[in-house]
């Protein structure tokens, strides 16, 4: 059944813990199945230990709508950016904001650390689009990944 948003369910982002490896192993295994069918690269042994090599539990919160985990982002702050890591939303949510939510609050955290953002995308995945729709510019593609950067927005200077 798909999330709908509304004014009373807002898209809060909920700290991960390291006993919650598992049910993120798995939301990102839902969310990225139909993508990696499509390229032909769909393994979910080799996507489990792919995600599980570099979790981070502090750089992970889990999306929640309603009470509900409809996904999760890990964001690693580098001393000169941003690397959006990961941003998956079950497909029973997709298409109702949550996402352009998510990447709005990421946004204020980069911009606030006037640092740029990067991320990459399966080259067959609609993310490529989403991420495009959002600002970011491509910057290069490797075999299988497409890699785009959102420069910082600077705030409003209030006194200049």
């Amino acid at each position: 059944m798909p999330v709908t948003l509304n004014r009373n369910s807002p898209v809060m982002l909920v700290l991960a813990q390291q006993s919650d490896l598992d049910d993120l192993a798995a939301i990102r295994i839902e969310a990225m199945r139909e993508s990696l069918e499509r390229v032909g690269r769909f393994d979910p042994v080799r996507a489990r230990e792919r995600f599980i090599s570099g979790f981070e539990a502090r750089n992970t919160r889990y999306i929640e709508v309603s009470g509900e985990k409809v996904g999760f982002v890990v964001v690693r702050h580098h001393p000169n950016e941003f690397l959006l890591d990961h941003l998956y939303v079950r497909p029973s949510a997709q298409g109702s904001g949550i996402g352009s939510a998510v990447l709005a609050q990421i946004f204020k955290e980069a911009d606030v650390a006037a640092l740029p953002i990067k991320v990459g995308a399966l080259k067959e995945s609609a993310s490529n689009r989403f991420y495009t729709r959002h600002g970011f510019q491509f910057i290069e593609s490797s075999e299988f990944d497409n890699y785009y950067v959102r420069q910082n927005v600077p705030a409003a200077c209030p006194v200049c």
